[in-house]
């Protein structure tokens, strides 16, 4: 699944700059759990909210440890790109990095085995009663030099995004366990979620894989992971980790080991198959070891030959994190929801208003609706925090359709083409033309008014916190309660700038619809 091959060599000697560069993005401390609101008893998931009210977008992205924050992200990008192109035994030009292996030195055979018998005991198997036990096998590499060294990674100049990343997966994991054992996938494959995303749905290499599981295109369309315009389920941790567990255990039928299994979700099973013949091995007679043997024969690109053993060591520690000096995890609560079935397109920003919380809670339940909206003229499952769903399907059914959609309202300029009005709000031609249909893109006339759904660029200010909030009249307007419309005005535009909101607007003013005209004088106040 992960990128291989054209920026390897310069991921190798970025390595170093990267891993400083998600130190720095990191926060001090991990983020803090937020009080979970009661469940439904269902075995799939809760949402925590950090607060009942809602201030429109600009509550997006702004509640801590929900989805992470663009910095968050990209220190996460940072480290999961050098822990890619750290290559064992080399680390280019940037010199040794501190709690890894240096570049001349091998490990310690000694140590090796110190750790190995620390850990499992002299016989294999764990060193007490008490300590963890594994359903992939860990307990035969764990003595392995490469899995050694990624350990020694995690805990060095990764720590502080491994921790992060060990908050996250309390959130996750009680789904991710569930859906792998329906179909029959050792439950510990949930660390390859870690290595592959750090547990980030909103996670996209550079190759375009998308989500935790980071599924490239065409894999997710095969497994029925729905991407267009609207919705890239590649986003949603339930339909996804639903289909990369169906994708492991075809891998697993195919080659009969689970290391050659996620060999194969890594580079495609072309190419293990191609290592395999080379190997003189047939899938029949593969096991575990057979990884090793294609690693040890450089069988396999170097990605793939360190994917395995960056699994195991993400196991050791994840399992145990206490044992690694992970004492003070703040785990995130697991997500408890309601569905809601909406038939048309509904903005996250009204659902949230209409159960009373958090634009952001809605984002974090449903990040498949990469627009902020669901799908016009076709029916959407929406995620509700739990208790509320009745309330948001009955207020939802009283809502009138022309008020389901935050949007803004364009008025075409001379000389404007469509592109460009999509370039000036963030959004893609195609998006404005499936909000106004009968609309031609060559046809534009002076004057003519568009529909701008929630537009990407608006969500991007939001998440990054850059989107002012409503502005208080002066002093003179709000004596005089008046404001006179402009070229390019929209009843939303000017809701926004004064405080209030568009029905009141529509009240004051007894409009029939939300059509304004140059110089029409409003009451932006009431009276």
């Amino acid at each position: 699944m992960r990128v291989q091959g054209r920026k390897q060599r310069a991921l190798r000697q970025m390595a170093g700059g990267l891993l400083l560069a998600a130190a720095a993005c990191a926060p001090a401390h991990p983020p803090a759990a937020v009080a979970p609101v009661a469940g439904d008893g269902r075995a799939a998931d809760s949402i925590a909210l950090a607060s009942r009210t809602d201030s429109g977008l600009g509550a997006l992205m702004g509640v801590p440890g929900l989805e992470s924050s663009p910095e968050d992200s990209a220190a996460d990008l940072a480290a999961l790109e050098a822990l890619a192109a750290l290559e064992f035994g080399n680390f280019g030009r940037t010199g040794p990095v501190r709690g890894a292996n240096p570049a001349d030195a091998a490990v310690s055979t000694g140590d090796v085995t110190d750790e190995t018998a620390r850990l499992f005991g002299s016989r294999g198997g764990t060193a007490s009663a008490t300590g963890p036990t594994y359903d992939i096998d860990v307990e035969s590499f764990a003595n392995h030099a490469r899995v050694q060294y990624y350990v020694d990674f995690f805990l060095g100049e990764a720590r502080d995004r491994f921790a992060i990343w060990l908050t996250r997966l309390p959130r996750y994991e009680g789904m991710i366990r569930e859906r792998l054992r329906q179909y029959g996938v050792p439950e510990d494959m949930v660390y390859l979620a870690l290595i592959e995303s750090g547990y980030s749905n909103t996670a996209v290499s550079w190759a375009h894989a998308v989500g935790m599981w980071q599924f490239i295109a065409g894999t997710g369309r095969r497994y029925g992971l729905m991407q267009d315009v609207w919705l890239d389920e590649r986003r949603d941790p339930f339909k996804a980790t639903d289909a990369a567990a169906r994708h492991l255990a075809d891998l697993n039928g195919a080659f009969g080991s689970w290391y050659l299994a996620a060999a194969a979700y890594n580079a495609g099973p072309g190419r293990v198959t191609r290592g395999l013949r080379r190997l003189r091995t047939g899938a029949e007679g593969a096991s575990d070891s057979t990884f090793f043997a294609l690693s040890d024969k450089r069988y396999l690109r170097r990605e793939t030959r360190d994917y395995v053993p960056k699994l195991i060591a993400a196991a050791l520690i994840a399992k145990d994190p206490g044992r690694y000096g992970f004492d003070s995890i703040v785990a995130l609560e697991p997500l408890v929801f309601d569905e809601v079935r909406v038939t048309d397109a509904t903005g996250l920003d009204v659902l949230a208003r209409l159960a009373d919380t958090t634009v952001r809670a809605l984002v974090e339940l449903n990040p498949h609706f990469v627009r902020g909206v669901t799908p016009p003229k076709r029916e959407a499952i929406v995620r509700i925090p739990a208790g509320l769903g009745p309330l948001v399907a009955q207020r939802w059914a009283e809502l009138p359709a022309n008020e389901r959609v935050s949007f803004l309202e364009h008025r075409v300029a001379k000389g404007e083409t469509l592109s460009g009005i999509g370039q000036r709000y963030g959004i893609a031609t195609s998006l404005l033309i499936a909000a106004n249909p009968g609309v031609k893109p060559t046809r534009l006339r002076i004057g003519q008014r568009l529909t701008v759904p929630l537009s990407s660029a608006a969500r991007r200010e939001t998440a990054s916190g850059r989107v002012p909030k409503p502005v208080v009249a002066s002093a003179a307007v709000s004596a005089r309660r008046v404001y006179t419309v402009r070229a390019g005005d929209s009843l939303w535009a000017i809701s926004r700038r004064y405080g209030v909101g568009v029905g009141d607007l529509r009240k004051w003013n007894d409009l029939q619809d939300d059509v304004l005209k140059v110089g029409q004088r409003l009451r932006v106040g009431a009276p």
